[in-house]
């Protein structure tokens, strides 16, 4: 189902301590990109959907963005992520 409850984890993989977990409910796996660069982890999702009928056009659109640090000593090659 589309609106199943997803959640993703960011993890360390040096010693698998997490460094956040965010609620995607709403969003499909393919709508989620998470990028890692300087030093910050920046997780995006962006989900929009149009339905026609033949009176109206109905857009929902929704966009989630979170954006933080990483702890000191942590380097951005041992950044991991599941959904």
């Amino acid at each position: 189902s589309r609106m199943k409850r997803l959640s993703m984890m960011l993890n360390s993989s040096r010693n698998q301590n997490q460094l956040a977990l965010i609620d995607v409910k709403g969003f499909d796996p393919k709508d989620v990109t998470v990028m890692v660069k300087d030093g910050k982890v920046t997780v995006l999702a962006e989900h929009k959907e149009e339905s026609n009928t033949t009176r109206t056009k109905t857009c929902n659109y929704r966009k989630l963005v979170q954006e933080f640090s990483l702890p000191p000593g942590v380097s951005e090659d041992e950044v991991t992520y599941s959904l």
